[in-house]
């Protein structure tokens, strides 16, 4: 497993990681869950990241009673704050930073995250307060560091220019071969910042594995198929010209040596500012199959098929 360090932190993250949305508390069986973050953790990923939303909160306490006999200073742990935990709890104000931190650190079973993360920027309040709380998250020692999500570049210009506040040390953006839209501003403004990249969605929920033919029902274990993790996938399944492409792939991977998904998954790696690619396994096999994407290098010549192959249905900034 290849480590990279996160943004300005000390923290050292493998370049594979461990997602939870949709899956663990929720979508998947817990003792299948289970089963993939034991996996995880046997073959060198050290970095989890869930959100107080995964499942109302689910996600959260399913990984507080995994974790709980796995030394603490072993791993990376990752949350994030800002959709509704209720109709009155929601969004970045002072007062819902401080009650959703101590929720979620209560729900981990743990005394601290090492990385608190908006997950989106909330329009409703102004980012003076939201920085400010999130500095007093910091300096109580309930988080050692600060991320977002899907924040549009000049918000995070505004917060990087913001004195007297902590300094965001990631970004977590939906990025992959077929949505590349972060590559034109969100990268160059974290590269210059000290910020890294844990990107989510690398293989399109599936989509970039091959699982998903063009005409074709999908797999009765997939995604897709199931009623509590299919409802975001929609609109890439009704694209057949994006599912006949993504089938083109599967030669040049099979050239590489590699399985689509290690293929993906070694695609968004290749970018230096990328620091962790989020996976959501549902069994320890799939784990173990993305992982070995960790340390693998592509050529210039096969990034090139990539994109001739992916052409227009490539989304860019």
């Amino acid at each position: 497993m290849e480590y990279r360090k996160l943004g300005s932190s000390d923290l050292e993250v493998s370049t594979i990681s461990l997602g939870s949305w949709l899956t663990y508390g929720e979508g998947v069986p817990a003792d299948q869950a289970e089963g993939c973050v034991r996996k995880a953790l046997e073959i060198g990923i050290n970095f989890i990241d869930t959100a107080n939303v995964y499942g109302r909160g689910a996600a959260e306490s399913f990984l507080g009673e995994v974790l709980s006999d796995v030394k603490r200073d072993s791993y990376v742990l990752a949350t994030k704050v800002y959709f509704p935990m209720s109709r009155t709890d929601k969004g970045l104000s002072a007062e819902q930073i401080h009650k959703q931190i101590d929720a979620s650190l209560k729900r981990l079973n743990v005394d601290y995250v090492d990385l608190y993360q908006c997950h989106r920027y909330d329009d409703s309040t102004p980012l003076e307060e939201t920085m400010g709380a999130l500095t007093e998250v910091v300096s109580q020692g309930k988080t050692r560091y600060l991320g977002f999500s899907e924040w549009p570049a000049d918000r995070i210009k505004a917060a990087l220019d913001m004195p007297g506040v902590e300094r965001f040390v990631s970004s977590q953006p939906r990025y992959s071969m077929l949505s590349r839209e972060p590559e034109a501003e969100v990268f160059p403004l974290c590269a210059a910042n000290g910020i890294s990249q844990i990107v989510f969605s690398p293989l399109e929920q599936g989509v970039l594995t091959g699982k998903y033919r063009p005409g074709e029902t999908p797999p009765s274990d997939s995604r897709a198929a199931s009623e509590t993790m299919g409802a975001f996938i929609g609109g890439r399944m009704s694209d057949e010209r994006m599912l006949a492409a993504v089938q083109e792939l599967a030669p040049i991977a099979q050239s590489e040596g590699l399985s689509m998904a290690q293929l993906a998954l070694a695609w968004v790696l290749r970018e230096p500012n990328v620091a962790s690619a989020i996976i959501g396994a549902t069994r320890p096999g799939q784990v173990e199959d993305n992982a070995a994407a960790s340390g693998v290098a592509i050529g210039d010549d096969v990034l090139n098929q990539i994109d001739d192959v992916l052409g227009e249905v490539i989304k860019r900034g």
